[in-house]
């Protein structure tokens, strides 16, 4: 078996935690896993540049959850917005996401990540801590905070350098809405991933 199918059946496999886990040990072995996976895969050279973002792209479709962190980072504003408006920036907050972070761990081929420790909070959900390892960014921390859906942790925030993704994005979105409204938010971010798109290819 190739080293990519190993990858590839590794990926599919639920994390394995004992039976008297806590909510903390779950946690963690998931964030294991995601960090593993994407840093096997960016670090693969028989893999091409596309097949590299499509493997990270579906560790990210199974392991976060691109609805809930939409819904978050709108805040009360997500109930003003129609069912129409709602998908069309759950998918364009998707993609600013996934080219931001992608791009990010395109060049992480020498750094590695270190999980450390979980924080359980009292609502359920779990902080897993990590840090980079060499290259320039060695020391920073990149923690995600995790909650558990449908029985799978999923992660619903990340954490870099103690700032809040989903925090950043609400200060900016919610000007945005109070002062030209919901398509326009829409609309900014449509143009923004585009651009970005562009400029990767």
């Amino acid at each position: 078996m190739s080293r990519l199918a190993i990858i590839l059946v590794l990926l599919t496999l639920p994390a394995i935690t004992p039976a008297w886990a806590s909510p903390g040990d779950e946690a963690t072995a998931v964030a294991q896993k995601i960090v593993s996976g994407a840093l096997s895969i960016v670090r693969d050279e028989t893999l091409t540049l596309e097949q590299r973002r499509g493997q990270l792209q579906t560790i990210a479709d199974e392991t976060f959850d691109f609805g809930l962190m939409a819904k978050l980072a709108l805040a009360r504003t997500y109930k003003k917005l129609t069912p129409e408006q709602r998908t069309d920036f759950t998918l364009e907050f998707k993609r600013n996401l996934t080219l931001t972070y992608g791009s990010n761990l395109e060049g992480y081929s020498d750094e590695g990540l270190t999980i450390g420790n979980a924080r359980e909070h009292k609502k359920g959900d779990v902080t897993v801590s990590s840090a980079v390892v060499g290259g320039k960014n060695d020391g920073a921390s990149v923690d995600y905070r995790m909650r558990k859906v449908d029985g799978e942790w999923k992660v619903i925030d990340v954490i870099v350098e103690g700032i809040s993704l989903i925090k950043n994005y609400r200060a900016q979105v919610q000007d945005i809405v109070r002062s030209k409204g919901a398509d326009q938010l829409i609309a900014q971010l449509r143009e923004k991933n585009n651009a970005r798109d562009a400029r990767r290819r």
